[in-house]
């Protein structure tokens, strides 16, 4: 066999072993009972990331490298304050204020600030606020989150593609998140194409509607059950209504 054929035996191979890793925590997530499946598996990729960055991986050049550069977004540094390792967070902190410093005294450094023109449309921010507004774009954990969640999107396609048991997976779920479903539903055409593509858009819509006024039915029960006229009847499957929904409209598992 020629050299090349071999290498392209070997990343076919590679590339069959990772979609076969991805497919693993996917369907776990479709096999849990879960109101969005998609936000349980960000609900892991987050945990696991936490857990990442706050382990032993802080001390890692590579790794501080990537914190002091763009920090963390407030939801996730919240997270990682919860993690209880004070001195792991106040490290990459310290060390993260120590960069904003050091780019902020260049950046701001004998700049001569003038009136703007009221006759004058500005269009671009100075370097200060530019710099400042990526920071504030920007996370470690959620760059994590991201990269493989993104990859597990890609997995789905290709699992309801080329699987059957996983087509009938999908359409017994309990349905996505309003966020989730509308993912879904953007990135139908960049996945598939002809008829799978309105085969897949058909079953998502169904299973996303069907499921969101079956849990908004139980939310209905559950405010029922405080009119006294409802003391005495019983609760069906409302007692988890709320959380539920608030799966459901804002992507939070409760």
């Amino acid at each position: 066999m020629k050299p090349y054929a071999i290498i392209n035996q070997k990343v076919k191979a590679g590339i069959k072993l990772k979609e076969k890793l991805y497919s693993i925590p996917v369907n776990d997530a479709f096999d849990t009972d879960s109101e969005c499946p998609l936000c349980l598996m960000k609900k892991t990729l987050e945990e696991h990331a936490i857990d990442f960055t706050m382990g032993p991986s802080y001390m890692e050049d590579e790794v501080r490298a990537e914190t002091d550069k763009i920090g963390f977004c407030s939801h996730h540094v919240e997270k990682l304050y919860e993690n209880q390792n004070r001195l792991g967070l106040s490290l990459m902190l310290k060390t993260h204020m120590d960069k904003i410093i050091k780019d902020l005294e260049r950046l701001s450094g004998g700049i001569q600030l003038s009136s703007p023109s009221l006759f004058k449309k500005k269009t671009e921010p100075s370097g200060v606020k530019a710099y400042i507004d990526h920071l504030d774009e920007s996370c470690y954990i959620c760059n994590k989150i991201n990269g493989t969640f993104n990859r597990y999107i890609d997995t789905i396609f290709t699992l309801y593609k080329n699987d059957s048991n996983f087509r009938n997976k999908f359409r017994q779920s309990k349905g996505f998140c309003t966020s989730h479903y509308g993912l879904l539903y953007e990135e139908v055409q960049r996945h598939l194409g002809g008829d799978k593509a309105k085969d897949f858009i058909k079953s998502l819509n169904a299973i996303y509607l069907n499921n969101i006024k079956r849990v908004r039915e139980d939310l209905e029960w559950f405010i029922d059950k405080f009119d006294y006229r409802y003391v005495n009847e019983s609760w069906k499957n409302s007692k988890d209504a709320l959380p539920r929904s608030i799966n459901k409209t804002n992507s939070v598992l409760k």
